[in-house]
């Protein structure tokens, strides 16, 4: 598996993604994707799934040093007591001693953006998170966190697939030498039915789904983090790994419309 290198970390470009996944089901899919050799598994305080995921972990016997956890702090718990409160319990719940990468994983418009990075940052220092990042942050705030802060953040986390463009956000992130990892890079399954995407995936023995997961891992510091939930999906995905997309599926997929944003809260950010 293929990894970023970003702020003393190697994040596998291919993760397992685990929305909406919980109990026992969770730990099952957790469990089957280590199996299968998944070693990025992303996760959230507000999935409420951490727990079946550290019972996964623990049962899966894969060395710590293998893996990579990413974890988030909520929206609500933003200012810096709230910050350590829930990392503490995302950490218990994991059964961890450190995580690989915590995030905030959404901006809220009345936090203190320098006190929340100062916190994260302070956690990086104790050990506690090897690299701190962000999740759904405009340009707008990037630049605060990279231009005023300095902040050594190892990622943003947002939505990208084939149909939606974020080539402004990308730009920055190029030039900053910061990574981009992509949730719900099959637009919520919307990828499945698109009739280019398939006909690609025809011509090289593979679904529309895989053609479009390996649009994006094709691209330089974007990592993925689809949810797959049944084993034959997790395998499907790292099965795109090998597969070769041609200049014309490349020029197909740029000509594909790419304004489908498939999740937008009320308490999200304006998108720039």
């Amino acid at each position: 598996m293929e990894t970023i290198k970003t702020q003393g970390i190697a994040m596998p470009k291919l993760g397992l993604g685990t929305f909406r996944m919980q109990g026992n089901a969770c730990r099952a899919a957790v469990e089957s994707g280590l199996s299968l050799g998944y070693r990025h598994i992303d996760t959230a305080e507000m999935y409420g799934n951490e727990e079946p995921i550290g019972a996964a972990i623990a049962a899966s016997r894969v060395p710590r040093s293998e893996l990579h956890v990413t974890t988030k702090v909520w929206v609500e718990n933003l200012a810096p007591d709230a910050i350590r409160r829930s990392f503490d319990a995302s950490l218990k719940k994991l059964r961890l001693d450190h995580v690989d990468l915590y995030l905030v994983h959404w901006p809220s418009r009345s936090m203190d953006l320098p006190a929340v990075l100062e916190t994260l940052m302070k956690l990086k220092a104790e050990g506690r998170t090897r690299a701190i990042g962000v999740a759904n942050f405009t340009t707008a705030l990037l630049k605060t966190t990279v231009e005023e802060v300095k902040a050594p953040i190892a990622c943003n986390q947002v939505e990208y697939h084939v149909m939606l463009d974020q080539s402004k956000l990308l730009n920055y992130l190029v030039r900053h030498r910061i990574p981009l990892v992509a949730y719900c890079p099959l637009a919520q399954g919307r990828v499945a039915s698109d009739e280019t995407l398939g006909a690609i995936g025809r011509k090289h023995g593979a679904t529309a789904a895989q053609v479009a997961l390996k649009w994006l891992l094709d691209q330089d510091g974007v990592a993925a983090i689809p949810k797959a939930s049944r084993a034959e999906s997790q395998k499907a995905n790292l099965d795109a790994l090998k597969l070769s997309l041609d200049d014309d599926d490349r020029k197909a997929i740029a000509a594909l419309p790419k304004d489908r944003r498939c999740v937008s809260p009320g308490f999200g950010p304006d998108w720039d």
